[in-house]
């Protein structure tokens, strides 16, 4: 049965089992792929977007026709210029020019208003910085207040996290025949993480979940900040406290770097067929190494965050 919008396909993407993968490297277990990079807006962030504006309209937070504004890296502004252009509300994204082209042009085709923000000083293009999105989110904040816009404010609005437990989580659970033993997933807003593991702990309150941030940028796990500039885009901002982490169990860090996650993107896509991001390459490396250690013989869940399309002006897939 066709659906009646794009809203109605949002969420209810498939998932695989990564039995080549991890059969390949002699590991003992299993690992879920989540593939959300499947969703209309290319990534996970399309179940955020909708339970976020759906969330804000629900409370009156929200005007008829008013502007929504919000920070990115592309995948949350992607997300929101479809969700927002279904429903007739204008939207700016506001996105630092260290995150990948295509975003940018895939967010104005949608419709968005796109404000590119320059990096700071001696920041490199494609690593986006804690203090880069700290610029980003000044100048989303001062665009709302001279537009009276809503803010959807993905790292605090409860709409994000509440669309993982509701969706995300619930959905992985079934996917595995409920059979998951643990979820890991790269910290961003940290959403995505809290709301799923949070539904997969309800219903199993032994499974264990894992937070991955970039190796030299662990602020999360409690470790020195010496390396916060690094290729993995959309999260892994070194910032030592998430909102939505404050009262979430995390059972333990992982650390990856730029070139494991890069590896295992590339794998994903030469040994699996799934074309995946950098996050996606982060998650994928992080399992395969909880299977090498504290996990091994275990079911390990993780999301494919997006795709590997809003990469292609990126070194993830050179040609070497």
């Amino acid at each position: 049965m066709a659906a009646n919008s794009l809203m109605d396909v949002i969420g209810g993407t498939p998932a695989v089992w990564l039995d080549r993968m991890v059969a390949a490297r002699g590991l003992e277990g299993r690992i879920l792929a989540k593939l959300d990079y499947l969703n209309p807006g290319f990534s996970k962030k399309d179940r955020a977007a909708r339970g976020i504006i759906e969330a804000a309209e629900a409370d009156g937070e929200l005007a008829p026709g008013q502007t929504v504004v919000e920070l990115t890296s592309g995948n949350m502004g992607t997300g929101l210029a479809i969700v927002c252009g279904l429903k007739g509300y204008p939207f700016v994204a506001v996105m630092s020019r260290g995150n990948s082209v295509e975003r940018a042009r895939m967010m104005a085709a949608l419709g968005a208003e796109v404000v590119l923000v320059d990096q700071l000083p001696g920041s490199v293009p494609g690593q986006v910085s804690g203090g880069d999105l700290a610029e980003v989110d000044r100048v989303a904040r001062e665009i709302v207040t001279a537009r009276g816009a809503f803010r959807a404010d993905q790292f605090h609005h409860a709409g994000n996290t509440r669309a993982h437990y509701e969706t995300t989580g619930p959905e992985m659970w079934a996917d595995s025949d409920r059979s998951l033993t643990a979820f890991v997933d790269f910290a961003g807003s940290g959403g995505t993480y809290a709301g799923t593991v949070r539904a997969l702990k309800a219903r199993s309150p032994d499974l264990r979940g894992y937070v991955v941030e970039p190796e030299g940028a662990e602020a999360l796990a409690g470790r020195s900040v010496l390396s916060p500039d690094h290729p993995i885009q959309g999260g892994g901002y070194a910032i030592s406290v998430l909102e939505f982490l404050k009262t979430c169990p995390v059972d333990g860090y992982l650390s990856v770097s730029g070139a494991a996650a890069r590896d295992a993107a590339r794998a994903l896509a030469r040994e699996e067929g799934i074309f995946g991001g950098f996050s996606a390459g982060a998650n994928a490396a992080a399992a395969l190494e909880l299977l090498a250690g504290p996990e091994r013989g275990g079911v390990i869940g993780i999301v494919i965050c997006d795709s590997g399309l809003k990469y292609l002006s990126t070194d993830l897939w050179g040609l070497d």
